[in-house]
């Protein structure tokens, strides 16, 4: 018995010395608003990438004394980097300068820090803004270097527009007091927030992009999470200035805020409690709702996700990010329709939506409309090249239309972007393992494991490949691993009866098979392979009761009409009732029925 394959898919410290004094640069105000394209050039000649033992993230060039420069970014950027090791700083020329890490300066109280480095070349400074006047609904736009992977050959700037969801006068945890709907991506921590007049008003921090994942899938929400710090943070600094911070939350905007921080740090139940605040606070505010609900379906709350999103579009109809975390919703719920509705909603509101094509082709693979799923893949890749998950995801209906050698060079590009991806890793092996390439697969499973060693259908899949090189104790080990990361998982447990029916160990066969039962008393593999495996010990009425059992769910399960006819006439005598059997077997296209049939029933 051929092992059933289950494709997966899918689908962000040294003590600090003190070094050079800096004065800050005065804000200039600028009498009207940029274009978005003036503002995406200011951020291009102020945005730094900044590459450390641990990693990249961005900064924003701030003052200059002489060839020293200072850049500003978020303490969590360059927080691990330890006394005598190199950390570089790439500015907008392209050229690459030694951080000195000696420069590292922590500001008191807030995910904010300074760095310099020194350079002769003359480079554009920020101009710093009035972050108290961007007020919830103003525009704004971020810029940085997202996380490369191996496609990328030189750091991209991602510049991105959104508007304020939330701001507070008094900074809260880490300094954090302004939220906004911004795409983000790793690696943009610490570029600069900026507003309508191309003046810096804050730093990025942390939430950057928000998904949920499961075995399954990998689902892109835009949630509004995005945090950052005011830049009044850095010029009080400077200045010797107090700064009001609290840890405590007063205001609506602050619950919302103060929410946010506490879903990104996994707290989903601190973040309903804060957001339930902010909601008894400002009743009519869409993002409260939106946001309460995103924690809810983390918590697997569907129906109060769902409540809570219809609260959100009922007071902001064009909210998109509504539309697309409701459609995930439902497609939890298993409402595909209506989740390509609400898909259709968000992408109608928001043309250049990539998570919404990228969700709604996930409903529609859900409904095995692998045509349309591609389809939606591509326009998510056409807007965003670099969404390994779209790669991922394409690769996979690509897989189920039995396109192979098409889904492993999905999953190949899904891989240069994100090397880091354990879902492709898995899935790349499960297309593998369909072209017989059992060794390329398990070196798959075994670079997914590595990423994600609790991945329990990478041991699974893995198991998978072994049973086909007939290594069945080492498919045992791994169905077992499995198992022992995720009970409940009914594949593993057929699997491994596979496996031990491999090795002639019967009755190991059926207790796995009877365990999937006890999981989906709906399996039609469990029963049939118990059925097999029930007649090989001589359990003829067992095996036919197991046969009447698939045929109860699946009515044109051809194979079990033909193993039933076969037991009748051969064990219990029953020609005409088996015969029967085999003419409906050979109805529904068995050959070996009509073998049986030609030699048993003629």
């Amino acid at each position: 018995m051929r092992p059933q394959h289950f494709a997966l898919l899918v689908a962000l410290t040294a003590n600090p010395v003190v070094g050079i004094v800096f004065l800050s640069p005065a804000p200039l105000v600028a009498q009207a608003n940029f274009s978005k394209a003036q503002i995406a050039e200011i951020a291009e000649k102020i945005t730094v990438l900044i590459q450390t033992p641990a990693g990249s993230g961005s900064g924003v060039l701030i003052a200059k004394e002489g060839d020293s420069y200072r850049v500003l970014t978020a303490w969590h950027v360059v927080e691990s980097i330890k006394a005598g090791e190199e950390a570089d700083i790439t500015t907008p020329d392209g050229k690459t300068h030694r951080l000195d890490n000696r420069s590292i300066q922590r500001l008191p109280q807030v995910d904010m820090a300074v760095v310099s480095f020194r350079s002769g070349s003359n480079y554009t400074l920020a101009k710093l803004g009035n972050d108290l006047a961007v007020k919830r609904g103003m525009e704004v736009y971020v810029a940085g270097f997202p996380l490369p992977g191996r496609a990328i050959t030189k750091p991209i700037l991602q510049f991105t527009d959104g508007t304020v969801t939330a701001s507070s006068e008094t900074l809260l945890t880490d300094g954090y007091a302004l939220t906004y709907t911004n795409n983000t991506l790793p690696g943009m921590s610490g570029g600069p927030v900026l507003n309508q007049r191309g003046e810096v008003v804050g730093i990025h921090g942390r939430a950057e992009g928000t998904y949920q994942s499961s075995q399954q899938e990998n689902v892109a929400l835009k949630s509004g999470f995005n945090l950052a710090v005011p830049i009044r943070a850095y010029t009080a600094w400077v200045n010797k200035a107090p700064l009001p911070t609290t840890n405590v939350a007063k205001t609506g905007e602050q619950f919302l805020i103060s929410g946010n921080q506490k879903y990104e740090q996994g707290n989903f139940q601190g973040a309903i409690a804060d957001y339930n605040q902010a909601i008894r606070i400002d009743p009519n505010y869409a993002f409260s709702y939106s946001n309460r609900g995103v924690a809810k379906a983390d918590l697997k709350d569907y129906p109060g996700a769902i409540a809570d999103y219809n609260q959100a579009i009922r007071i902001d109809p064009n909210l998109a990010q509504a539309y697309n975390n409701r459609g995930n919703a439902k497609r939890k719920l298993q409402d595909y329709p209506g989740a390509i509705a609400d898909f259709n909603q968000a992408i109608r509101i928001d043309p250049n939506y990539a998570a919404a094509y990228n969700n709604r082709g996930l409903a529609k693979y859900n409904i095995k409309d692998y045509q349309g799923a591609i389809a939606d893949f591509n326009q998510a890749i056409r807007i965003d090249p670099n969404y390994a998950a779209a790669y991922n995801n394409r690769g996979l209906a690509k897989y189920n239309i039995k396109d192979y050698q098409g889904a492993i060079a999905d999953y190949n590009q899904a891989l240069r972007i994100d090397p880091n991806n354990a879902f492709a890793y898995s899935n790349r092996g499960v297309a593998k393992a369909d072209l017989k390439d059992y060794p390329g697969a398990i070196a798959d499973y075994n670079q997914a494991l590595r990423i994600d060693p609790n991945y329990a259908a990478a041991y699974s899949n893995r198991g998978n490949a072994k049973y086909g090189l007939k290594d069945y104790l080492g498919a045992i080990a791994d169905y077992t691993q499995a198992l022992g990361i995720d009970p409940n998982y009914a594949a593993a447990y057929s699997n491994r009866g596979n496996a031990k029916y491999g090795l002639k160990d019967y009755l190991g066969a059926i207790a796995d098979y009877t365990q999937v039962l006890g999981i989906d008393p709906n399996d039609t593999f469990a029963y049939y392979n118990r059925g097999i495996v029930k007649v090989k010990l001589r359990d003829y009425l067992g095996g036919i009761a197991d046969y009447n059992q698939v045929l109860r769910i699946d009515p044109n399960h051809a194979a079990a009409y033909n193993n039933r006819g076969a037991v009748r006439i051969l064990i219990i005598n029953d020609r005409s009732g088996g015969c029967a059997d085999l003419l409906r077997a050979i109805s529904l296209g068995n050959e070996l029925a009509s073998r049986n049939y030609q030699q048993y029933c003629r």
